[in-house]
C-alpha cells in the first residue's frame, strides 16, 4: 500500500538538461525523502539557505505542499564571481494516502532540513473487532 506518490514529472528532465547543458530551466526542486518508521511517516525535504518564514506548509484534500523561497543576498560594491545557487520559490507536491492523519500532522526546521512527521490514522490501524455472544432472539441448540 502506497502512501506517498511524488507528482513532478519534469523533475528528471530538469536534472537530465542541468548536467547536460549546466544550467536550470528553473529553479531546483526540492528533493524529499520519504520514511515510515511504525504508526509515524516522516518527509524529509532539502531546503539549505532557506530562511524558515518562507516557509509555507498546507494540506488540502490529502495534497500535501511545500513552499519555500531562498533570496540571493548580495553586498554594494562586491563583484560576483560564480552564481550557481539556485533561488527564488521553491514548490514541491505530495499525495498523502487516507490513511494519514492530516491534523496531527507536525513540522521541524533544523540545519536546512524541513522534517514532517504524519501519523498513522488511528482508523487505518488494525483493530481487533469485539465479537459479542447472546441467546437474545436465538435458539440455542442443546447436543
Amino acid at each position: 500500500m502506497t502512501m506517498l506518490l511524488r507528482t513532478d514529472p519534469f523533475r528528471d528532465i530538469d536534472r537530465l538538461f542541468e548536467q547536460i547543458v549546466g544550467t536550470t530551466s528553473r529553479p531546483a526542486v526540492m528533493h524529499v525523502d520519504a520514511e515510515r518508521d511504525g504508526d509515524t511517516f516522516y518527509v524529509y525535504f532539502d531546503l539549505p539557505g532557506v530562511d524558515p518564514d518562507s516557509i509555507d506548509v498546507t494540506v488540502e484534500r490529502n495534497v500535501l505542499e511545500v513552499k519555500a523561497e531562498r533570496r540571493r543576498h548580495t553586498k554594494d560594491g562586491v563583484e560576483t564571481v560564480i552564481n550557481e545557487r539556485p533561488v527564488g520559490v521553491f514548490s514541491r507536491q505530495l499525495f498523502l494516502g487516507d490513511t494519514l492523519d492530516t491534523d496531527r500532522l507536525q513540522a521541524t526546521y533544523d540545519n536546512g532540513v524541513l522534517t514532517l512527521q504524519i501519523p498513522i490514522s488511528d482508523m487505518a490501524k488494525p483493530r481487533k473487532i469485539a465479537i459479542a455472544s447472546g441467546t437474545s432472539g436465538r435458539k440455542q441448540i442443546k447436543g
